[in-house]
């Protein structure tokens, strides 16, 4: 029987992203709920996030970003063989979001699978497409974090409305003669299952917001640091660390033990909230945007969150 054969390695070739242009304010929801600027920013950091109207799903999301990181790629959309997409906040469950996506890009006919590890997502997919290159089951792959969180949230329920924000990130993947995205470190905390959970089709999502904190400020760190040894990085070469944009303490807290002290820090969650899947993306196409890092630095991706599920590895910046 013979065996494909794949590439010596793979690299990110481009990022992209989408907001949505509706921006809420923490003084719009003061409006609607007993809540206030100073209480939010100091409990999670946040100052706005983006939500998507009603005719705006999580798949125009998905198609607006994917489409940037096509164009930035400079691949034609044939080129495209693999589509994996992370998301938690489908509407319906089947169809799935990838083959929806690729249609409406104009890809023909790819693999197309969704991955659901929520806020770790993108992490989890960016390690399938490594693999699926390596290993010639794909030459050049698009991974989508999309998410439309707003249509699962209690808006009168302050301990998450005031969390949780819409977006989409993408990357486009290919070949590489050397190794551009590290060997991936992936786990779960099983038993800690229902501290993110949607019970059921009627329900919103509800968080535990202090069993995360304390797990994601107490666990996660060792995680960090196993992500560089794998790489053979040392924290202190790092271009830039790009967390899940989950709570701005837990961000610096991670930061500050892994000792990253030379890396850019992704703050994304000030301005964009927590867009689970899409946060790492986002981010990271965002900080290529405006310049704060630059082509060929690394950079530590660490997704982290309902599952609980937790995934990383060291990345060259396209």
């Amino acid at each position: 029987m013979k065996t494909s054969q794949g590439a010596p390695g793979a690299k990110i070739l481009a990022f992209g992203h989408y907001q949505p242009s509706n921006v809420v304010t923490n003084h719009d929801l003061s409006a609607t709920m007993e809540t206030n600027d100073e209480w939010i920013q100091s409990r999670v950091g946040i100052k706005e996030r983006r939500i998507a109207p009603d005719n705006e799903s999580e798949i125009d999301l998905a198609v607006q970003a994917g489409g940037k990181a096509l164009a930035a790629s400079g691949l034609a959309v044939s080129d495209i063989d693999l589509v994996i997409v992370a998301t938690c906040t489908l509407e319906t469950q089947i169809p799935n979001a990838a083959g929806r996506v690729a249609t409406r890009l104009g890809i023909d006919a790819p693999g197309a699978f969704d991955v659901n590890t929520a806020c770790s997502g993108f992490c989890y997919a960016l390690a399938l497409a490594n693999d699926a290159i390596r290993a010639g089951s794909a030459t050049n792959v698009l991974v989508v974090g999309t998410e439309k969180l707003s249509q699962w949230i209690d808006w009168t329920d302050r301990a998450t409305a005031v969390i949780f924000a819409d977006g989409a990130g993408a990357a486009v993947v290919g070949p590489s003669d050397t190794p551009g995205i590290g060997p991936v470190v992936w786990g779960s905390a099983g038993d800690k299952f229902d501290a993110i959970i949607i019970k059921d089709r009627d329900s919103f999502l509800h968080q535990e917001g202090q069993t995360v904190f304390r797990w994601a400020t107490t666990a996660l760190h060792p995680v960090a640091k196993e992500i560089c040894d794998r790489a053979g990085v040392d924290p202190a070469d790092l271009a830039a660390f790009v967390p899940h944009q989950a709570n701005l303490r837990i961000i610096e807290t991670i930061a500050r033990r892994l000792g990253a002290d030379n890396a850019v820090i992704a703050k994304d969650i000030v301005l964009a909230g927590n867009t689970s899947a899409a946060s790492i993306p986002l981010a990271l196409s965002r900080m290529i945007e405006r310049g704060e890092v630059q082509s060929g630095g690394l950079a530590l991706l660490l997704g982290f969150g309902a599952g609980l599920t937790y995934a990383g590895q060291v990345v060259e910046i396209p």
